[in-house]
């Protein structure tokens, strides 16, 4: 009876040890085990040789503002030139009063060009991304003045559409009525209102815009990364660890690299879910982390859509939606 006993007390105990093990390599699992590094394409690529500075330094980045590669176009919205035929008003929630063509695609404004005198800066190969709107044809939106829509010649001699002096585009990756991933893109490229101003919930009278509080956007060059709010780019920093959750950023560090605080997981869109946990960090603050891995924005970006924290020190690095650090090819 004893030898049973003690048989089945071995048995137990290993048991135990064995749930509490799967237990371990669950929690284990749910965090980034890898290094957590992906390239624009989402495949894993190696370390990169580091920079010379501390990786704590202003960056910078550059950004055609384009916002799609050539073979992007003919994507979604038609690629050429043509008539917006008889404009109309898309009441978003986010954007407030947007301008489309007939067929339901958002029309845009580039914040490089100039209506006073109305010019369009975006030159051949921006056309590929963002075709010109082809004036012939096209009617002002009900209640809109028909006096404000004009011309212009573009890059490639599109007589461009123009309302209230400003040109108007397509976006290349727009696939659907009602898409605007040309939104904020290269931080120059917004949505236009109806009456060629830049499209605003405030402008239109409606309530303001209450965006996610992470969510992502499509950066041409690094592809979708996060951004909280703000529109801000969030960052990774490879000196990180996910498991444990390690922030080794701290004093000076921290305040050129603020930690992402706390957000709820319903108040996100586009988020990897799994790890998204907040972590204690060694200054007594809270910060937000996906898959483990701790989540901050950069002091040099000024604008939505400004990643100049991008490749840093060779150790900062836009977030993927996976908690990745996107990495640009070499």
């Amino acid at each position: 009876m004893r030898h049973l006993v003690g048989r089945s007390s071995r048995a137990w105990r290993g048991a135990a040890l064995a749930a509490t093990a799967a237990a371990l390599l669950a929690l284990t699992t749910a965090c980034g085990q890898d290094s957590g590094d992906a390239s624009p394409n989402g495949q894993n690529v190696g370390n990169e040789a580091p920079a010379k500075d501390d990786g704590y330094g202003s960056g910078s980045g550059s950004d055609d503002g384009y916002g799609a590669d050539a073979d992007d176009a003919g994507k979604g919205a038609d690629a050429e030139a043509k008539s917006a035929g008889q404009l109309a008003v898309w009441d978003s929630k986010k954007l407030g009063k947007v301008v489309t063509d007939s067929a339901g695609f958002t029309l845009y404004r580039f914040d490089k060009d100039t209506a006073q005198p109305p010019k369009s800066n975006c030159d051949a190969a921006c056309l590929k991304a963002w075709p010109a709107v082809a004036a012939d044809g096209a009617k002002a939106a009900p209640g809109v003045d028909e006096s404000l829509l004009g011309e212009v010649t573009a890059a490639d001699g599109t007589k461009q559409l123009t309302i209230d002096g400003w040109p108007m585009y397509r976006y290349a990756q727009d696939g659907k009525p009602g898409d605007a991933k040309g939104q904020g893109v290269g931080g120059t490229w917004f949505a236009a209102a109806p009456d060629g101003k830049k499209a605003s919930p405030a402008a239109a009278g409606a309530a303001p815009a209450d965006p996610a509080g992470l969510s992502t956007r499509k950066d041409p060059k690094l592809g979708e990364i996060v951004v909280d709010k703000n529109g801000m780019t969030v960052y990774r920093f490879t000196k990180d660890s996910a498991w444990p959750i390690k922030s080794n950023c701290v004093g000076a560090c921290a305040e050129k690299w603020p930690a992402v605080a706390p957000v709820d997981k319903a108040d996100t869109e586009g988020i990897k879910k799994k790890g998204f946990m907040t972590y204690n960090r060694p200054d007594g603050g809270k910060q937000q982390t996906i898959d483990c891995w701790p989540l901050y924005t950069f002091s040099g970006d000024k604008k939505p859509g400004d990643t100049k924290g991008q490749g840093v020190g060779g150790t900062w690095y836009a977030a993927s939606p996976e908690g990745k650090a996107v990495k640009t090819s070499q």
